[in-house]
């Protein structure tokens, strides 16, 4: 299938080189399955969808401006410059991708075949539609119920006030609070015959 220059794919501005073959969307629910005890039944919930899958078909040809490889070099830059390390977020335009609400991709995977008697080279490219996540952060609601009152130290007066009351204190007792009577006389003996 060829198309008219009024369908061809820009990628962050980037107009893909060669003939496209084919363009396919698939944007599929998420389904969750759940097993219900005792019986057989599988119970399904929908719980959202996943990202869109993108493949693209691409023919590319020697032409008088550049050669096929040439037409696959910018292609193969569009998905992994030399040194890239992570793929990049390209917006994409396209009447059939923009009737499906889709903006901004990711390259998944980019395939070339070149068969043997054909003087062209078939290029697969699977983008995966990319939907940025908004989080908004809020301020905490100041709530309107009244809390207790609160003194400079941050306690409440109740507790403040258990506090000063004298709650477990220990009474004085000797420096020591326990004493081993078996030995203290033994020692008491000894230290009465050390000569200082």
């Amino acid at each position: 299938m060829i198309f008219v220059d009024d369908s061809s794919i820009k990628v962050s501005g980037v107009v893909l080189p060669g003939l496209i073959k084919s363009i396919e969307v698939k944007d599929d629910a998420l389904i969750d399955e759940q097993e219900v005890k005792g019986s057989t039944v599988k119970v399904k919930q929908a719980t959202g969808y996943e990202d869109a899958k993108i493949t693209i078909e691409l023919v590319l040809e020697d032409g008088p401006k550049a050669t096929k490889r040439d037409k696959l070099n910018k292609i193969q830059n569009l998905f992994k410059k030399a040194g890239q390390t992570k793929p990049v977020v390209h917006e994409i335009i396209n009447e059939h991708l923009a009737a499906r609400r889709i903006k901004k991709v990711i390259f998944k995977s980019l395939g070339t075949k070149e068969e043997n008697k054909k003087q062209q080279l078939v290029v697969s490219l699977e983008f995966w539609a990319y939907n940025t996540i908004t989080i908004k952060a809020k301020k905490p609601s100041k709530s309107k119920k009244k809390s207790t009152s609160k003194t400079a130290s941050g306690l409440d007066p109740a507790y403040q006030n258990y506090l000063k009351n004298d709650r477990g204190k220990v009474p004085k007792t000797k420096n020591t609070p326990a004493v081993d009577d078996a030995k203290t006389a033994n020692y008491t003996n000894r230290l009465s015959k050390m000569p200082y």
